[in-house]
């Protein structure tokens, strides 16, 4: 886990620093609204539920709240250079009835760099979660999302993921196991402008388990589905 960070971190701020192009602007604005997601009852789970989920898009000089990233989390960011943010987070973390796992929260750091390729906007997250119960491990993970679509109302992203767990997470959402590479997720998301002030975003993604969670006995599927769909005012 330590050794994954500090690679992505000398990958990241060299990066960073070299890049010649201007971050993309905040074409989005804070939004805050309501969505529906379709999700498995768990990961590796055969059955889907449906819940109601917050959108939630904010970003002032140094706090922050966002579900645009995989997550519902807010805390502190600091730009260290043109582009480049460090900050910290208190974000939402999902339980798992199958292995008596509630609902909870983590605390943890983060390294955001957002910049463009081309006319392409380009956005690389590292963060690192770790739960506020101890027992239950520390998370990191690594994203990026690039915008292939952005005329008239429309805007459209692909996004990818990749999710590394300690041995303590594995087997408290697993039964058994040690910790490596969770799962890893692949997706495309969208906003249309219905007004001024009126937006609606939608997300499809698929996430595939890794390593002894893939292998679990409580696991039914190894490949799982998220879509979701929200409408959200533009402030």
């Amino acid at each position: 886990m330590r050794l994954a960070l500090v690679s992505v971190l000398c990958f990241l701020l060299p990066a960073a620093v070299l890049a010649a192009e201007d971050p993309p602007r905040d074409e989005l604005g804070t939004l805050l609204g309501l969505g529906v997601r379709s999700l498995p009852e768990y990961d590796g789970s055969s059955k889907q539920e449906l819940e109601l989920i917050p959108v939630v898009r904010y970003y002032g000089r140094t706090l922050f709240a966002r579900t645009t990233q995989g997550t519902l989390e807010g805390g502190a960011r600091f730009e260290l250079a043109r582009g480049l943010f460090a900050g910290v987070q208190l974000a939402y973390v999902g339980g798992n009835d199958r292995t008596d796992v509630d609902p909870g929260a983590s605390v943890g750091v983060h390294l955001e760099w957002d910049t463009r390729v081309g006319p392409a906007p380009v956005n690389v997250l590292g963060r690192v979660r770790q739960h506020l119960d101890s027992d239950l491990g520390t998370q990191f993970d690594l994203r990026a999302g690039v915008g292939v679509y952005g005329s008239g109302a429309l805007k459209a992203w692909v996004f990818g993921q990749a999710t590394w767990a300690t041995d303590e997470w594995v087997r408290s959402y697993y039964t058994t196991g040690d910790g490596g590479l969770l799962f890893t997720t692949a997706g495309v998301e969208g906003v249309y402008d219905l007004s001024r002030h009126w937006v609606v975003l939608a997300s499809v993604s698929l996430r595939r388990l890794h390593g002894d969670a893939a292998s679990s006995p409580i696991t039914e599927d190894k490949t799982n589905y998220y879509a979701s769909a929200g409408v959200a005012y533009r402030f």
